[in-house]
């Protein structure tokens, strides 16, 4: 596990992070909620190819027979929020393994959405390092960070905003997508915040929030499994366009 030495303050960047490692001396005494795709992309589908929520939507996620509804804000935070809402309806997220429940010291994130999990076989503690992959190009999708601050009326993409407060924030129950230490490496790994984290706002992108059954996410564990996803209102606001680029040609790096 690689550990990024980062200034007080700051969202401590772990490599590989599942519920068991990454307690450090961030703000929270969390780690910051990261997933590291294998290998890392550097270079994915531009905004014109990925799925866009041009408006708001409705999911509801069922665990352990309880439902948990999440509201995806769309208006703003169009690609992240389509980007959920399109794999929600691919199917992605039925039988994924929550990989990362974090509430010692004190409560942080229950972590989930890496397509590896799906492989019953495949061991939990090596869950954190994967991201949706197209089954009909074979190239992952990444897509860019964003966020959009107070009093904009429009995101900014591909880098963090320290110091900027944004609109969509890290109160407990928010929805965010977990990414690694490249600001574009978002993908299908999401998480809900036990609590207020406002140190990571800024830095990951919110794009919704439970509103019903946070009951249940506090009582989720590492390796409950997410039975169901559906879209129940708003799939009419979902537009998706190539699902991948021929001209992209992602790279990696060591």
């Amino acid at each position: 596990m690689t550990v990024f030495a980062l200034p007080v303050g700051a969202a401590l960047l772990l490599t590989g992070c599942n519920a068991q490692d990454g307690i450090s001396a961030a703000p929270t005494g969390s780690a910051a909620p990261t997933a590291t795709p294998t290998p890392t992309v550097t270079a994915s589908a531009p905004q014109s190819a990925l799925p866009r929520l041009d408006g708001n939507a409705t999911v509801v996620m069922s665990v352990k027979g309880s439902p948990i509804t999440i509201e995806v804000y769309g208006a703003d935070a169009p690609i992240t929020a389509g980007n959920f809402v399109d794999l929600v309806e691919k199917k992605v997220y039925d039988g994924l393994v929550f990989h990362r429940v974090v509430r010692e010291p004190q409560p942080f994130v229950v972590q989930g959405g890496d397509p590896q999990g799906k492989n019953p076989n495949f061991p939990i503690e090596q869950l954190g390092t994967g991201g949706y992959v197209d089954p009909a190009t074979s190239q992952p999708r990444n897509i860019p960070l964003e966020i959009e601050p107070e009093n904009a009326n429009e995101p900014v993409y591909g880098k963090t905003l320290d110091g900027v407060k944004p609109k969509l924030k890290h109160t407990r129950a928010a929805v965010a997508m977990a990414r690694s230490s490249f600001p574009d490496s978002a993908s299908s790994q999401f998480y809900v915040a036990l609590a207020d984290l406002n140190f990571l706002d800024g830095n990951y992108a919110v794009f919704g929030k439970v509103t019903q059954g946070m009951d249940v996410v506090d009582k989720i564990q590492q390796g409950d499994r997410i039975e169901s996803a559906k879209v129940t209102q708003g799939i009419e606001n979902l537009k998706v366009g190539a699902t991948s680029p021929s001209s992209a040609s992602p790279t990696t790096t060591p």
